[in-house]
């Protein structure tokens, strides 16, 4: 039987460019290779995509060391002097003999649902979800709008507009101060892996925050702390999608960020999560909600708060295209629900292939 083959989309030009490629390199390690071949695809930050011989080389760079060692500005010299040095061109974007898609371009351009609308236009099938439901799972302020529309909890919080805090940002202040207390974090609305988070817990440091977070983004939420347990749930499938047990997420830092997750790795991952069974059940439910209410298909990871005052369960965000590295919780739950690295891949790759919208049948 001939293999089927897949582009392995990685890197990408958000701020998640190398989180991307060591997600592709676990799934690259665990995609069957009797039932798949693998084409990698690397963009690169400035948007040029490369194949084959460059991109197969960086799949085989051990960038976590790097990362670890000399941090994320000198891994993204060390991919761009690959580039240049290879001499290679920019791949030329041709389909022919590509079957299906396996983006995992973490944050802009990649989970905001424009690889999916650009891989729609060429009628290749592709992991995880489409165009629309990528869209505003990718905001998390349009988020928090439709979960709490589908009756589940949300912390308060409110919606700045970069231009608004350069404009007016007096004005800006006062509209915070006015609905909601502190702590409160101050999140860029479009990115993940926690990059851009600040936790604020003095309104002396709020504009310090608000202008970092207003760089890396146009539009910034700033949303009033849960303190409680972290816990993340991961779906997988399209019309009858599967949640599995609940993970807890320990942070090692202030609050799981960037360096916590990626640099340092200091934070302890509980499976199952430390929780009576029914508030279990009932969170999980409540991901399968907002997994639908979204329109998500193929994959998703559902992450909440437990008030550790009230013991009330506060949505926080979802990300369809979670991590898929060596620390991340998706797989991890996967495989505390029986479904191993290779199996994973190989039904994410499966419900792909299934027809999910009318145009597609």
């Amino acid at each position: 039987m001939k293999p089927v083959t897949v582009a392995l989309l990685f890197g990408g030009r958000s701020a998640e460019h190398e989180i991307s490629i060591i997600s592709a390199q676990s799934i690259a390690g665990n995609i069957n290779p009797d039932r798949y071949r693998v084409v990698p695809i690397y963009i690169t930050r400035n948007g040029r995509w490369y194949s084959e011989g460059i991109a197969a080389s960086i799949l085989e760079l051990d960038i976590s060391a790097l990362i670890r060692k000399s941090g994320a500005t000198a891994a993204s010299a060390k991919l761009q002097e690959m580039v240049l040095s290879s001499g290679q061109q920019p791949f030329g974007f041709n389909f022919t003999g590509i079957d299906i898609a396996f983006p995992i371009l973490h944050g802009s351009y990649g989970e905001d649902g424009r690889i999916q609308g650009f891989l729609d236009t060429f009628a290749i099938p592709y992991t995880g979800c489409g165009v629309t439901a990528s869209a505003l799972t990718m905001d998390k302020a349009i988020t928090k709008l439709c979960v709490s529309n589908a009756g589940i909890a949300v912390a308060p919080s409110v919606t700045v507009l970069a231009t608004d805090w350069e404009n007016s940002p007096e004005q800006t202040l006062r509209l915070i101060a006015e609905n909601i207390s502190m702590p409160v974090f101050v999140k860029p609305a479009n990115l993940g892996s926690s990059v851009g988070i600040s936790k604020v817990t003095l309104p002396g440091e709020l504009p310090e925050a608000l202008t970092h977070a207003c760089n890396l983004d146009t539009k910034v939420l700033v949303e009033r702390a849960i303190k409680g347990k972290e816990i993340e749930v991961a779906v997988l499938g399209n019309n009858d999608p599967i949640a599995s047990a609940c993970g807890e997420i320990e942070p090692g830092s202030e609050f799981y960020d960037y360096d916590d997750k990626y640099i340092h790795n200091t934070a302890k991952l509980y499976i199952p999560a430390r929780l009576p069974d029914k508030l279990s059940r009932r969170i999980r439910a409540e991901a399968l909600t907002a997994y639908r209410a979204l329109g998500c298909r193929g994959m998703a990871r559902v992450d909440f708060f437990v008030d550790e005052e009230s013991g009330s369960v506060v949505f926080n965000e979802i990300n369809t295209i979670p991590g898929f590295t060596d620390i991340s919780m998706y797989p991890q739950l996967m495989e505390a629900a029986g479904i191993g690295f290779p199996e994973l891949c190989d039904r994410l790759l499966q419900l792909a292939l299934e027809p999910w919208h009318p145009a597609n049948t």
